[in-house]
């Protein structure tokens, strides 16, 4: 591929650009990147989609239908011939679309299953930690009734050695109980 720049004095002022010629499909597109990089102003020209080749409809009504009675002339077996297979191609065509079709169907199904599989370990997951949640604070209102039962208990034996007590319970309640839960930091 040769790429070719403008000369100076043809395009009005512009530096003289030497004649390279591109060796490789790589040094091809550095060219063509480099020659668009120096005025990044100007819009680069972006191609549109080739457009999906379709097949010519089916013709509505047939006016001269080939038979095979002996005597057609030689240049009938040629428009025969371009006839099918014109048809096999519009065949063929329908067909692949169809097998896409299948295929986008089938992507779908399968991404909803995963999804409706995904939902369901969550939900498992979910009331498996809201079960363990749930054992927590039944253990802690236990451990709570369960101080409450002592220190009525204790109230009754002796004040002085009870308030010792509450404030080591205390302590170890701290000490047990992450600052997470609890709001501090």
């Amino acid at each position: 591929m040769i790429i070719d720049f403008p000369l100076q004095g043809i395009s009005g002022g512009k530096e003289a650009q030497p004649l390279i010629i591109a060796k490789t499909p790589a040094e091809e597109q550095r060219l063509k990147l480099e020659r668009l990089m120096r005025n990044p102003d100007k819009p680069a020209p972006i191609p549109d989609r080739p457009k999906e080749w379709n097949p010519r409809a089916p013709p509505e009504f047939v006016r001269d239908v080939m038979g095979s009675s002996a005597g057609a002339g030689s240049g009938e077996f040629h428009v025969y011939r371009h006839l099918r297979r014109r048809e096999y191609q519009r065949q063929d065509f329908l067909d692949k679309i169809a097998d896409k079709q299948d295929e986008d169907q089938d992507y779908l199904d399968k991404v909803e299953q995963n999804k409706l599989a995904a939902d369901d370990r969550t939900a498992k997951r979910r009331k498996k930690r809201d079960k363990i949640k749930q054992k927590k604070e039944m253990a802690k209102k236990a451990k709570l009734e369960s101080q409450n039962k002592k220190e009525g208990d204790a109230d009754n034996s002796s004040d002085s050695s009870s308030d010792d007590e509450k404030g080591e319970r205390e302590a170890d309640d701290d000490a047990e109980t992450p600052s997470f839960i609890m709001g501090r930091k």
